[in-house]
Protein backbone atom coordinates (compact mmCIF):
# COMPACT_ATOMS: atom_id res chain seq x y z
CA UNK A 1 0.00 0.00 0.00
CA UNK A 2 2.98 2.46 0.56
CA UNK A 3 4.55 1.19 -2.64
CA UNK A 4 1.41 2.30 -3.89
CA UNK A 5 0.87 5.79 -2.73
CA UNK A 6 4.22 6.21 -3.68
CA UNK A 7 3.66 6.07 -7.02
CA UNK A 8 0.54 8.06 -7.20
CA UNK A 9 2.32 11.02 -5.86
CA UNK A 10 5.81 10.45 -8.21
CA UNK A 11 2.99 9.69 -10.75
CA UNK A 12 1.45 13.42 -9.63
CA UNK A 13 4.85 14.80 -9.89
CA UNK A 14 5.59 14.00 -13.32
CA UNK A 15 2.21 15.16 -14.56
CA UNK A 16 2.87 18.73 -13.37
CA UNK A 17 6.28 18.42 -14.89
CA UNK A 18 4.71 17.48 -18.21
CA UNK A 19 2.49 20.33 -17.91
CA UNK A 20 4.76 23.11 -17.37
CA UNK A 21 7.73 21.66 -19.40
CA UNK A 22 5.62 20.52 -22.41
CA UNK A 23 8.28 18.28 -23.53
CA UNK A 24 7.17 15.56 -26.20
CA UNK A 25 9.04 12.17 -25.89
CA UNK A 26 11.87 11.08 -27.74
CA UNK A 27 11.26 8.47 -30.61
CA UNK A 28 14.44 7.08 -31.88
CA UNK A 29 16.74 9.06 -30.01
CA UNK A 30 15.55 12.41 -31.90
CA UNK A 31 12.46 14.69 -30.57
CA UNK A 32 9.97 14.80 -33.23
CA UNK A 33 8.80 18.50 -31.65
CA UNK A 34 9.58 21.20 -29.82
CA UNK A 35 6.31 22.98 -29.54
CA UNK A 36 2.61 21.55 -29.71
CA UNK A 37 -0.20 23.66 -30.45
CA UNK A 38 -2.94 23.67 -27.40
CA UNK A 39 -5.40 22.18 -29.80
CA UNK A 40 -3.54 18.96 -31.17
CA UNK A 41 -2.14 18.51 -27.56
CA UNK A 42 -5.95 18.56 -26.03
CA UNK A 43 -6.47 16.25 -28.81
CA UNK A 44 -3.81 13.98 -28.02
CA UNK A 45 -5.16 14.05 -24.42
CA UNK A 46 -8.31 13.51 -25.33
CA UNK A 47 -7.76 10.52 -27.87
CA UNK A 48 -5.45 8.84 -25.05
CA UNK A 49 -7.58 9.32 -21.76
CA UNK A 50 -4.40 11.45 -20.43
CA UNK A 51 -0.84 11.47 -20.97
CA UNK A 52 0.86 8.06 -21.05
CA UNK A 53 3.13 7.32 -17.55
CA UNK A 54 5.71 5.76 -19.66
CA UNK A 55 5.67 8.50 -21.85
CA UNK A 56 6.12 11.11 -18.95
CA UNK A 57 9.15 8.96 -17.63
CA UNK A 58 10.80 8.84 -21.23
CA UNK A 59 9.78 12.98 -21.20
CA UNK A 60 12.26 13.62 -18.08
CA UNK A 61 15.75 15.40 -18.93
CA UNK A 62 18.85 15.19 -17.26
CA UNK A 63 19.88 12.93 -14.40
CA UNK A 64 19.33 15.40 -11.88
CA UNK A 65 15.37 14.97 -12.31
CA UNK A 66 15.90 11.49 -11.89
CA UNK A 67 15.73 8.94 -8.80
CA UNK A 68 12.77 9.35 -6.16
CA UNK A 69 10.64 11.99 -4.81
CA UNK A 70 12.19 13.79 -2.02
CA UNK A 71 9.49 13.74 0.49
CA UNK A 72 10.77 16.44 1.84
CA UNK A 73 9.09 18.11 -0.67
CA UNK A 74 5.29 16.32 -0.14
CA UNK A 75 2.79 17.91 1.94
CA UNK A 76 4.12 16.55 5.84
CA UNK A 77 0.23 14.55 5.90
CA UNK A 78 1.24 12.97 2.93
CA UNK A 79 4.97 12.01 3.76
CA UNK A 80 3.82 10.54 7.31
CA UNK A 81 0.91 8.44 5.23
CA UNK A 82 3.91 7.03 3.20
CA UNK A 83 6.27 6.30 5.73
CA UNK A 84 3.51 4.92 8.17
CA UNK A 85 3.52 1.99 6.05
CA UNK A 86 7.29 0.88 7.22
CA UNK A 87 8.34 -1.08 9.72
CA UNK A 88 11.01 -0.17 12.73
CA UNK A 89 13.73 -1.54 10.59
CA UNK A 90 12.85 0.76 7.05
CA UNK A 91 11.60 3.66 8.98
CA UNK A 92 15.40 3.80 10.83
CA UNK A 93 16.62 3.50 7.42
CA UNK A 94 14.19 6.59 6.10
CA UNK A 95 15.81 8.41 9.22
CA UNK A 96 18.95 8.09 7.52
CA UNK A 97 17.81 10.24 4.97
CA UNK A 98 14.74 12.45 6.13
CA UNK A 99 15.59 12.60 9.67
CA UNK A 100 12.87 14.43 10.86
CA UNK A 101 10.33 11.88 9.31
CA UNK A 102 11.48 9.19 10.18
CA UNK A 103 12.10 10.12 13.74
CA UNK A 104 8.24 11.84 13.75
CA UNK A 105 6.46 10.42 17.54
CA UNK A 106 3.51 10.00 15.67
CA UNK A 107 4.97 6.99 13.63
CA UNK A 108 6.50 5.42 16.20
CA UNK A 109 3.27 5.78 18.35
CA UNK A 110 1.57 3.86 15.73
CA UNK A 111 4.43 1.39 15.58
CA UNK A 112 4.23 0.64 19.10
CA UNK A 113 0.74 0.36 19.66
CA UNK A 114 0.08 -2.09 16.83
CA UNK A 115 2.38 -4.30 17.64
CA UNK A 116 2.00 -4.25 21.41
CA UNK A 117 -1.94 -3.23 21.74
CA UNK A 118 -1.93 -2.76 25.47
CA UNK A 119 0.84 -1.22 27.74
CA UNK A 120 0.85 0.40 31.31
CA UNK A 121 2.82 3.71 30.19
CA UNK A 122 -0.03 3.93 27.32
CA UNK A 123 -2.28 5.69 30.16
CA UNK A 124 -0.01 7.89 32.28
CA UNK A 125 1.12 10.89 31.67
CA UNK A 126 4.24 10.75 29.90
CA UNK A 127 7.42 13.00 31.20
CA UNK A 128 9.10 15.15 29.01
CA UNK A 129 11.23 14.32 26.44
CA UNK A 130 9.75 10.77 25.80
CA UNK A 131 10.10 9.17 22.63
CA UNK A 132 8.37 6.84 21.37
CA UNK A 133 11.28 5.62 19.55
CA UNK A 134 12.36 4.60 22.43
CA UNK A 135 9.84 3.17 23.85
CA UNK A 136 9.76 0.54 20.89
CA UNK A 137 13.26 -0.31 21.40
CA UNK A 138 12.74 -1.31 25.19
CA UNK A 139 9.06 -3.25 24.04
CA UNK A 140 11.38 -5.19 21.17
CA UNK A 141 14.29 -6.13 23.72
CA UNK A 142 11.82 -7.15 26.50
CA UNK A 143 9.87 -9.59 23.96
CA UNK A 144 13.13 -11.21 23.09
CA UNK A 145 13.49 -11.87 26.81
CA UNK A 146 10.60 -12.43 27.12
CA UNK A 147 10.60 -15.39 24.65
CA UNK A 148 13.78 -16.42 25.92
CA UNK A 149 13.02 -16.23 29.32
CA UNK A 150 9.32 -15.61 30.58
CA UNK A 151 9.88 -14.61 34.39
CA UNK A 152 13.32 -12.13 33.22
CA UNK A 153 11.35 -10.73 30.39
CA UNK A 154 7.91 -9.37 32.20
CA UNK A 155 10.62 -8.19 34.95
CA UNK A 156 12.63 -6.28 32.17
CA UNK A 157 8.84 -4.36 31.33
CA UNK A 158 8.34 -3.65 34.76
CA UNK A 159 12.00 -2.39 35.51
CA UNK A 160 11.75 -0.07 32.54
CA UNK A 161 8.04 0.73 33.64
CA UNK A 162 6.10 -0.50 30.91
CA UNK A 163 4.13 -2.86 32.85
CA UNK A 164 2.90 -2.81 36.51
CA UNK A 165 2.57 -5.54 38.14
CA UNK A 166 -0.68 -6.26 38.17
CA UNK A 167 -2.53 -9.52 36.90
CA UNK A 168 -4.95 -7.57 35.01
CA UNK A 169 -2.68 -5.11 33.33
CA UNK A 170 -0.62 -8.39 32.90
CA UNK A 171 -3.62 -10.13 30.57
CA UNK A 172 -4.17 -7.04 28.98
CA UNK A 173 -0.80 -6.95 27.91
CA UNK A 174 -0.63 -10.43 26.52
CA UNK A 175 -4.03 -10.55 24.95
CA UNK A 176 -3.15 -7.87 22.62
CA UNK A 177 -0.09 -8.86 21.99
CA UNK A 178 1.01 -11.00 19.34
CA UNK A 179 5.31 -11.44 19.32
CA UNK A 180 5.61 -13.43 22.73
CA UNK A 181 6.22 -17.20 22.32
CA UNK A 182 3.36 -19.28 22.76
CA UNK A 183 6.05 -22.34 24.42
CA UNK A 184 7.21 -19.60 26.97
CA UNK A 185 3.69 -17.60 27.61
CA UNK A 186 1.94 -21.29 28.52
CA UNK A 187 5.53 -21.98 30.92
CA UNK A 188 4.55 -17.72 32.68
CA UNK A 189 0.62 -18.50 32.59
CA UNK A 190 1.12 -22.04 34.18
CA UNK A 191 2.53 -20.24 37.04
CA UNK A 192 0.60 -17.53 36.97
CA UNK A 193 -3.28 -17.99 37.54
CA UNK A 194 -4.40 -14.90 38.44
CA UNK A 195 -3.06 -13.77 35.24
CA UNK A 196 -5.13 -16.74 33.85
CA UNK A 197 -8.06 -15.71 34.90
CA UNK A 198 -8.16 -12.17 34.24
CA UNK A 199 -7.24 -13.33 31.16
CA UNK A 200 -9.93 -15.63 30.31
CA UNK A 201 -12.23 -12.87 31.25
CA UNK A 202 -10.71 -10.77 28.00
CA UNK A 203 -12.79 -12.95 25.65
CA UNK A 204 -15.76 -12.88 24.50
CA UNK A 205 -17.73 -15.83 23.24
CA UNK A 206 -21.57 -14.32 22.76
CA UNK A 207 -23.41 -15.77 19.88
CA UNK A 208 -20.39 -17.87 18.95
CA UNK A 209 -20.90 -21.30 17.87
CA UNK A 210 -18.93 -23.55 20.05
CA UNK A 211 -15.97 -25.11 17.92
CA UNK A 212 -15.46 -21.59 16.84
CA UNK A 213 -15.37 -20.18 20.36
CA UNK A 214 -12.76 -22.84 21.10
CA UNK A 215 -10.70 -21.91 18.51
CA UNK A 216 -10.70 -17.84 19.85
CA UNK A 217 -9.92 -19.24 22.92
CA UNK A 218 -6.74 -21.46 21.94
CA UNK A 219 -5.44 -18.71 19.80
CA UNK A 220 -4.68 -16.47 22.63
CA UNK A 221 -3.76 -19.09 24.74
CA UNK A 222 -1.92 -22.25 23.26
CA UNK A 223 -3.08 -25.64 24.60
CA UNK A 224 -0.50 -28.03 25.62
CA UNK A 225 0.09 -30.77 23.47
CA UNK A 226 -0.62 -33.30 25.78
CA UNK A 227 -3.38 -33.72 28.39
CA UNK A 228 -2.87 -33.24 31.94
CA UNK A 229 -4.16 -30.79 34.75
CA UNK A 230 -2.65 -27.41 32.90
CA UNK A 231 -5.69 -28.58 29.40
CA UNK A 232 -8.34 -29.60 32.20
CA UNK A 233 -8.00 -26.01 33.98
CA UNK A 234 -8.43 -24.32 30.72
CA UNK A 235 -11.14 -25.96 29.72
CA UNK A 236 -13.09 -25.74 32.64
CA UNK A 237 -12.19 -21.75 32.49
CA UNK A 238 -13.42 -21.70 28.89
CA UNK A 239 -16.72 -23.73 29.98
CA UNK A 240 -16.99 -21.20 32.67
CA UNK A 241 -17.08 -18.53 30.42
CA UNK A 242 -18.97 -19.80 27.57
CA UNK A 243 -21.78 -19.98 29.80
CA UNK A 244 -21.32 -16.84 30.84
CA UNK A 245 -20.97 -15.15 27.59
CA UNK A 246 -24.32 -17.21 26.19
CA UNK A 247 -26.82 -17.25 28.93
CA UNK A 248 -29.79 -17.49 26.25
CA UNK A 249 -28.27 -20.65 24.28
CA UNK A 250 -27.97 -22.25 28.09
CA UNK A 251 -31.22 -21.66 28.95
CA UNK A 252 -32.58 -22.73 25.09
CA UNK A 253 -30.26 -26.01 25.26
CA UNK A 254 -30.13 -26.91 28.52
CA UNK A 255 -26.50 -26.16 28.72
CA UNK A 256 -24.27 -25.95 31.96
CA UNK A 257 -20.36 -25.96 32.32
CA UNK A 258 -20.42 -29.28 33.07
CA UNK A 259 -21.92 -29.90 29.60
CA UNK A 260 -19.78 -27.85 27.68
CA UNK A 261 -16.51 -28.85 29.52
CA UNK A 262 -17.66 -32.59 28.27
CA UNK A 263 -18.23 -31.10 24.51
CA UNK A 264 -14.97 -29.76 24.66
CA UNK A 265 -12.55 -32.70 25.19
CA UNK A 266 -15.26 -34.41 22.66
CA UNK A 267 -14.20 -31.61 19.96
CA UNK A 268 -10.43 -32.45 20.77
CA UNK A 269 -10.96 -35.87 19.99
CA UNK A 270 -12.85 -35.69 17.34
CA UNK A 271 -10.29 -33.12 15.89
CA UNK A 272 -7.56 -35.49 16.33
CA UNK A 273 -9.13 -38.49 15.18
CA UNK A 274 -9.69 -36.91 11.92
CA UNK A 275 -7.08 -34.48 11.17
CA UNK A 276 -4.10 -37.57 12.30
CA UNK A 277 -2.97 -39.62 9.47
CA UNK A 278 -2.08 -42.43 12.02
CA UNK A 279 -6.02 -42.75 12.38
CA UNK A 280 -6.78 -44.91 9.58
CA UNK A 281 -10.90 -45.34 10.82
CA UNK A 282 -11.88 -42.43 11.05
CA UNK A 283 -15.05 -41.50 13.35
CA UNK A 284 -18.20 -41.17 11.85
CA UNK A 285 -21.08 -38.91 12.37
CA UNK A 286 -22.85 -41.59 13.62
CA UNK A 287 -20.50 -42.22 15.68
CA UNK A 288 -19.59 -39.18 17.37
CA UNK A 289 -23.67 -38.68 18.18
CA UNK A 290 -23.96 -42.14 20.00
CA UNK A 291 -20.69 -40.75 21.84
CA UNK A 292 -20.96 -37.97 23.01
CA UNK A 293 -25.18 -38.05 24.00
CA UNK A 294 -23.96 -40.91 26.11
CA UNK A 295 -21.49 -38.52 28.03
CA UNK A 296 -23.67 -35.42 27.77
CA UNK A 297 -27.45 -36.76 27.63
CA UNK A 298 -28.94 -33.39 27.79
CA UNK A 299 -27.54 -32.07 24.19
CA UNK A 300 -30.05 -32.64 21.12
CA UNK A 301 -28.45 -35.05 18.45
CA UNK A 302 -28.94 -31.81 15.97
CA UNK A 303 -26.43 -29.74 17.73
CA UNK A 304 -23.96 -32.68 18.54
CA UNK A 305 -24.08 -33.45 14.27
CA UNK A 306 -23.47 -29.68 13.64
CA UNK A 307 -20.47 -29.55 16.03
CA UNK A 308 -19.27 -32.70 13.94
CA UNK A 309 -19.81 -30.78 10.72
CA UNK A 310 -18.14 -28.01 11.82
CA UNK A 311 -14.80 -29.94 12.39
CA UNK A 312 -15.33 -32.29 9.56
CA UNK A 313 -15.09 -28.91 7.23
CA UNK A 314 -12.84 -26.28 9.13
CA UNK A 315 -10.45 -28.56 11.43
CA UNK A 316 -8.87 -28.85 14.75
CA UNK A 317 -10.02 -26.61 17.81
CA UNK A 318 -6.59 -26.44 18.68
CA UNK A 319 -3.98 -26.11 16.33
Amino acid sequence: MGQVLWRVARNQQLQQEYGEQCYLPRERGRRMATNVAPDNLNHRRHCQGGPDIYQLLRARRGKEERGFIDLEMLPPELSITILSYLNATDLCLASCVWQDLGNDEYLWQGLCKSTWGHCSIYNRRLPSGFSYRKLYMQLDEGSLTFNANSQEGIGYFMSKGILVDHPKELAKFIFYTRRLNWKMLRVYLDERRDVLDELVTLHNFSNQFLPNALRDFFRHIHAPEERGEYLETLITKFSHRFCACNPGLVREMGLSPDAVYVLCYSLILLSIDLSSPHVKNKMSKREFIRNTRHAAQNISEDFVGHLYDNIYLIGHVAV
